[in-house]
C-alpha cells in the first residue's frame, strides 16, 4: 500500500484530513464526515513504514522519544500536510492535515469585512480562536497575505509546523519551524525581537512563557498574530488571565487591555446549498468599552458589548450562525447544535 497512492486518492475527494490506523483501512474526514476509503486495513510493519517516509532522522528521534511528532510532508503535484505521528495500542497511527499550497484570498473564505480591516493595524495583539480544525490557520494566512501584497515590512512565523509556505511580494517573510529552526515558541519569541520584525505570527499562544512573550511584543509596538483554543472572546481573555499567578492577574488584565486589538473566534460548518464549509465567526474590537471590562476583570460582560456594537463590525458567535441559517447556507440543526445559547437561538430561528 503506498502512502502517496492513498493521499493522491484522499485529496482528489476533497478530504480535509487523513487518518492512518493500525487494524483499520485508510479514512478521510470529507466535508466533516469519516470515510473509510477503499484501500487493505494498514498493518503495524506498514504504519511504521509509512512513517519513516515522510519523517527525517530528527523527527523519527522525537517519536521515539516521547511517542509523538508532529512536522509537515509534501507531494509535488499533489499538497502539503500537516502530520501528527503517535502511538495507540502500541502501535502507530498517522493524521495527516492536508494544507491548501495556495493561500486562499480573504474574499474567498467568507469572513466579515472587519477582518480585513484589522490587517492595516500597525500594532497590537489579535488572535484568532476557536475548536481545532476551525480554520484558524487559514484565516490568519489570509490576513498574512493580504498585508504582503500590500507592505513593504518584515514579517517572522514561529510555526508547528510550517502550514502554508508563504511566497514573499512586498513583505520579506521569514517561517521558522518548531523542531527543525526553533526549540520552542517561547524560545522563538525570546529571540524574535532582535531580528527586526514588524509582524510577528505565533502559531499558538499554548503556555504561560509563551503568552507573556507575545504580549510583550505587542507592547513594544509590534503587530503580533496568534491562536487559542477558545469558542469566543469573553472565553479567550479569561483564559489568558487565568494562565498566570493570582498575585499577577491585574498587571496582566492591564497589560492585555492596552494590547489586544481583536479576538476573531470562528467555527465551521458543512454547507447545505452547495459542497464545502463556511465559518461562522464572532468578533470582539478592544474599543474602550471593552478595554475597561478587562481591566475590572468584568469579561463576562463583553457578550453584552458586542450585542450592541454591531454597527462596528462586531458580531457575537450566535448571531453570525443565525445570519448563515437565514442565508440558506446552513442547517437548522447544526446551528442549534453549535450555538453558545442553544436554547435561545432555536427560539430566534423558529421566529
Amino acid at each position: 500500500m503506498e502512502l502517496d497512492t492513498i493521499l493522491k486518492a484522499a485529496t482528489e475527494m476533497g478530504a480535509s484530513d487523513v487518518h492512518l490506523v493500525t487494524g483499520h483501512a485508510p479514512t478521510a474526514r470529507i466535508r466533516t464526515v469519516m470515510t473509510a476509503l477503499d484501500y487493505p486495513l494498514i498493518t503495524p510493519e506498514g504504519a511504521m513504514r509509512m512513517l519513516k517516509q515522510m519523517a527525517n532522522e530528527p523527527q523519527m528521534r522525537k517519536f521515539e522519544e516521547v511517542q509523538d511528532s508532529d512536522f509537515s510532508y509534501q507531494i509535488p503535484g499533489i499538497g502539503r500536510f500537516r502530520v501528527n505521528a503517535h502511538m495507540q495500542r502500541q502501535s502507530v497511527a498517522i493524521t495527516m492535515r492536508a494544507i491548501n499550497e495556495k493561500i486562499p484570498p480573504m474574499a474567498d473564505l467568507n469572513l466579515p469585512e472587519v477582518i480585513e480591516r484589522l490587517t492595516y493595524l500597525p500594532r497590537g495583539l489579535i488572535l484568532v480562536t476557536g475548536d481545532t480544525g476551525s480554520g484558524k490557520s487559514t484565516t490568519l494566512a489570509a490576513m498574512i497575505d493580504a498585508m504582503n501584497q500590500r507592505y513593504h515590512k518584515h514579517v517572522i512565523t514561529l510555526e508547528d509546523p510550517v502550514e502554508y509556505a508563504f511566497v514573499s511580494n512586498k513583505c520579506i517573510i521569514e517561517q521558522r519551524e518548531l523542531g527543525d529552526d526553533v526549540p520552542s515558541f517561547a524560545s522563538g519569541l525570546r529571540h524574535v525581537l532582535r531580528q527586526d520584525p514588524d509582524i510577528i505570527l505565533v502559531g499558538e499562544m499554548r503556555d504561560l512563557e509563551t503568552t507573556a512573550a507575545a504580549i510583550t511584543a505587542a507592547e513594544t509596538g509590534h503587530l503580533v498574530l496568534s491562536t487559542l483554543h477558545t469558542v469566543n472572546a469573553s472565553q479567550t481573555v479569561e483564559r489568558i488571565i487565568d494562565m498566570y499567578p493570582a498575585n499577577q492577574q491585574n498587571q496582566i488584565r492591564s497589560m492585555l487591555a492596552n494590547t489586544l486589538q481583536a479576538v476573531v473566534s470562528q467555527t465551521l460548518f458543512k454547507r447545505t446549498d452547495q459542497k464545502g464549509m463556511v465559518p461562522a465567526i464572532e468578533v470582539m474590537l478592544c474599543t474602550p468599552a471593552v478595554r475597561t471590562l478587562i481591566r475590572e476583570d468584568r469579561a463576562f460582560e463583553i457578550p453584552n458589548v458586542i450585542e450592541t456594537n454591531r454597527a462596528m463590525g462586531m458580531n457575537t458567535l450566535d448571531n453570525a450562525i443565525a445570519e448563515l441559517y437565514f442565508n440558506g447556507m446552513i442547517s437548522r440543526d447544526a446551528a442549534i447544535a453549535q450555538a453558545a445559547y442553544p436554547a435561545k437561538l432555536e427560539r430566534e430561528l423558529a421566529a
